[in-house]
């Protein structure tokens, strides 16, 4: 694994398979030294059980520990692997009791690497056929047979009851591992929406800040181009008056670009209130401002929805109300609200026929981004009135 978190999971199970590992080789030990220590049989037997239990050590080292470290686990080699260590483990079992001390390692192996039908059969296996293997081999006495067979029944219940905690220990760890790798999944698939959202949500930004600057800005220019070419031959003041209103336009759409790269306010509002904001974009568009209520400092979203919204407006009173249409703005500074009103008296249009672009959209957009709210009300040869009215705050809210 190449992610910190998966490096930290490989050390942990690592780390924990180390204990294991260690209690192996302590119930090993302790039943090879009780092997060797018991009273019966005689010596040459218990050298044969001990060298049975001694096999089982590089069986669990080089088949047992992959098998157990698997995830999961092999069932079908795990089932040889245990077949072998059975054989080896009965074997020293009949020969010397005292080898039974062993399943408290071998147990456990049962549980973690078969299902619970295949672990409980084999741990019944390991726990009596030693029993009865070893009274068959040695004809004990009635008193010895009752004392294995019950330490046999007891290992055997201790085992069953454990080994079924420690598998639904294991399947709950499954389960768990399961749903924090569809946790996780999902949380990257959120961080991929989130961003791709972003990144939308900025493009329909950028949109709307492109057309309602320095796209309008263009097409200010290119009209302006050919009132120009028209003008040269029969009205050559009015030509330089529009050849110096090209030149306002154009430093006025550089500076909206290095705004909007820099991220700032837009030009006009620079260091400047909304109404003188207003008055130079008037007077770029030959309209009419008034203004009315008590004219205050304003959050800056507020003042450059509406700012936006004149320069929407005017743009497309510009294009489409014709050239003799009269245009007027109104703002209002009311105590709780900022109302900017944009008429013209031009052929006016059917609201509802119009379809896509950024304008009016964007400008719906805007003020609602706000609070606010745009109405567009026009019709065929009756002008059209673009209101946008935005929540402010209070002037007792403002006043210290």
């Amino acid at each position: 694994m190449t992610d910190p978190d998966g490096a930290v999971g490989a050390y942990t199970w690592d780390r924990s398979f180390r204990i294991w590992d260690a209690y192996f080789a302590l119930i090993w030990l302790a039943t090879l030294v009780t092997v060797l220590g018991a009273d019966r049989p005689g010596w040459p037997v218990r050298i044969v059980a001990a060298g049975l239990l001694v096999a089982l050590v590089p069986l669990f080292v080089w088949v047992g520990r992959p098998i157990l470290r698997g995830d999961p686990p092999e069932e079908r080699r795990a089932l040889g692997y245990l077949g072998a260590a059975m054989a080896l483990f009965l074997s020293s079992a009949i020969l010397v009791g005292e080898t039974r001390l062993i399943t408290f390692a071998l147990v456990p192996q049962c549980f973690m690497t078969l299902r619970m039908r295949r672990a409980l059969v084999v741990v019944t296996v390991i726990n009596i056929v030693p029993v009865v293997g070893w009274v068959l081999v040695w004809r004990p006495s009635d008193q010895d047979v009752f004392n294995n067979a019950l330490f046999a029944v007891v290992s055997l219940v201790f085992s069953m009851a454990v080994g079924s905690w420690v598998i639904r220990i294991i399947e709950q760890s499954q389960e768990r591992a399961a749903l924090i790798a569809e946790l996780d999944s999902s949380r990257h698939e959120i961080s991929r929406l989130s961003a791709a959202h972003g990144a939308l949500t900025e493009r329909e930004r950028m949109a709307r800040e492109i057309h309602d600057t320095l796209a309008q800005g263009f097409t200010s220019l290119l009209m302006l181009v050919q009132a120009v070419e028209a003008e040269l031959d029969d009205d050559l003041p009015q030509a330089r008056r529009h050849l110096a209103l090209m030149d306002e336009t154009a430093r006025q759409n550089l500076a909206e670009a290095r705004a909007l790269v820099a991220g700032g306010a837009p030009a006009d509002l620079d260091g400047a209130s909304l109404p003188d904001a207003l008055r130079r974009l008037a007077a770029r568009h030959e309209a009419a401002l008034e203004v009315s209520g008590p004219v205050r400092p304003l959050p800056a979203g507020p003042e450059v929805v509406a700012l936006r919204a004149c320069q929407e407006a005017l743009a497309n009173a510009r294009r489409h109300a014709g050239s003799s249409a009269a245009v007027g703005i109104a703002l209002t500074y009311a105590d709780e609200a900022l109302t900017v009103c944009v008429r013209d008296t031009g052929c006016g249009f059917d609201p509802a026929a119009v379809r896509g672009g950024y304008g009016l959209a964007g400008l719906r957009a805007r003020a609602t981004e706000v609070g606010g709210t745009a109405r567009i009300r026009s019709a065929p040869g009756d002008g059209t009135t673009v209101t946008v009215h935005l929540p402010v705050p209070s002037v007792r809210s403002c006043s210290p």
